[in-house]
C-alpha cells in the first residue's frame, strides 16, 4: 500500500502495533514460565491479560476506520522477541536470568510506547478522539508495567543477581 496520507501512516503503524501485540502474547507465557521470581512470573501473566486487552482495543480502532488489523509482520517486535527468547534459553543462576528476562521486557515495553505515543499523536491530529482515549489508555498500560519491572529488579531482582 502506497503512503500518501497522514492517515495512511497512521493505519499502517497500527497494523504494526497489531502485528507486535500478537507476537507478545505469544511470547509472554514463555517468559513468565522462564521466571523464577514469583512477583516476576505475576508481572509477566498480568501483563499478558493486559496484552490481550490492547490487541481488542486496536481491533476497535480498525473496526471504526472501517480498515484491515492485518499488514507486514513488525519485524522490531520480532528481533526483541528472539532476544527474549535468547535469555531464556541462556545458562544462567536463576536471580541472573530474571534481571536479563526484566531487560528484554523493557526494551519490549519501550519499543511499544514509542509505537502508541506516535499513533496517539497521529490521531489526535487527525480528531479521532475515540482512538486517542484507546490509545492513551495502551500507553498508560505500558508505562506502569514498565514501571513495575524496574521496582521488581531495583527491590528484588538485581540485588539478588549482584
Amino acid at each position: 500500500m502506497k503512503l500518501e496520507s497522514l492517515k495512511d501512516l497512521y493505519v499502517e503503524q497500527l497494523q504494526d502495533l497489531y502485528s507486535a501485540e500478537t507476537q507478545i502474547t505469544e511470547a509472554l507465557p514463555q517468559m513468565a514460565e522462564a521466571a523464577t521470581s514469583p512477583k516476576l512470573k505475576k508481572a509477566f501473566t498480568v501483563h499478558l491479560e493486559e496484552t490481550k486487552g490492547q490487541v481488542e482495543r486496536l481491533q476497535k480502532i480498525f473496526d471504526a476506520l472501517g480498515s484491515t488489523s492485518k499488514g507486514k509482520k513488525c519485524k522490531g517486535m520480532e528481533g526483541l522477541l528472539k532476544e527474549g527468547i535468547e535469555m531464556i534459553k541462556e545458562d544462567a543462576e536463576p536471580a541472573v536470568k530474571d534481571a536479563g528476562l526484566i531487560a528484554a521486557a523493557q526494551r519490549v515495553e519501550h519499543y511499544e510506547m514509542a509505537g502508541y505515543g506516535t499513533v496517539r499523536a497521529y490521531a489526535e491530529l487527525l480528531k479521532y478522539t475515540d482512538a486517542v482515549k484507546l490509545l492513551e489508555q495502551t500507553l498508560k498500560q505500558e508505562e506502569a508495567t514498565d514501571e513495575k519491572l524496574t521496582t521488581i529488579a531495583e527491590n528484588e531482582i538485581n540485588i539478588d543477581a549482584e
